[in-house]
């Protein structure tokens, strides 16, 4: 009997147990768990598949079925618009899609829905690729550059990026202000990662953001971040 999802060449490496689920295809990166903690934080049942860069399945032909740009995360959901399957990659993307399908997450009314898609806008042109910048000049291969100018440039644009948080942060809960919403999933893990995995706090000067570190505290302490930061596990040894 074929199901849904067996159009999907992807399924044939990752096989999926329970085909009437959202399937997930990811890593726990900043941009990765922003989908875990979605669907951890809307209930949604989903079954999730691990695409392991150190065996490069991001650039097997079935994961470059799915995604031709070869990035985490990735979603096939089997009930998707009109009950068909929906494939989504973009992490924005798929945020905006879940935060559509369940209604939460967002706000009801259109403008706050436009001004919550801004700050995810902003994320995701900004934050995400000035920090993950920042990551590969403070702890990966361009940390070895005797030339400090690439790295100082990306330092201080991301600082004036926490800067543009920061002010948005104060006197508001979140960054929409009393809702949590996707603005915040999409954000705050890439800011954990910052001051986390980059250990670069220091180098950006995170202290100097006291709403931010209030924020994200909140954030990391959310039952359904906690889960979702530990998703998909890392594969048994």
């Amino acid at each position: 009997m074929t199901t849904p999802l067996s159009d999907f060449p992807i399924t044939r490496k990752w096989p999926a147990s329970h085909p009437d689920r959202l399937q997930l295809y990811s890593l726990p990166t900043p941009n990765g768990v922003k989908v875990s903690i979605m669907l951890e934080e809307t209930g949604l049942p989903y079954e999730v598949h691990r695409v392991g860069f150190e065996t490069n399945d991001q650039l097997s032909p079935a994961f470059l079925s799915l995604n031709p740009n070869n990035k985490i995360p990735a979603i096939i959901d089997p009930n998707g618009p009109g009950g068909q399957p929906l494939a989504l990659f973009e992490s924005g993307a798929i945020l905006q899609y879940l935060a559509d399908k369940t209604g939460q997450l967002q706000p009801k009314d259109a403008a706050g829905r436009y001004e919550t898609l801004q700050w995810l806008m902003f994320q995701m042109s900004g934050i995400g690729p000035m920090f993950g910048q920042v990551g590969f000049f403070h702890k990966f291969a361009g940390k070895d550059y005797e030339d400090k100018r690439p790295r100082d440039r990306y330092v201080a644009e991301s600082r004036r990026l926490l800067a543009v948080l920061e002010q948005r942060l104060n006197s508001r809960e979140w960054i929409m202000g009393d809702d949590y919403t996707i603005a915040d999933i999409a954000t705050f893990p890439w800011v954990r990662n910052l001051g986390g995995f980059y250990g670069a706090g220091e180098l950006v000067g995170l202290a100097d953001f006291p709403e931010v570190q209030r924020v994200l505290k909140a954030f990391v302490e959310r039952p359904a971040v906690a889960r979702g930061l530990l998703i998909p596990a890392a594969p048994s040894t």
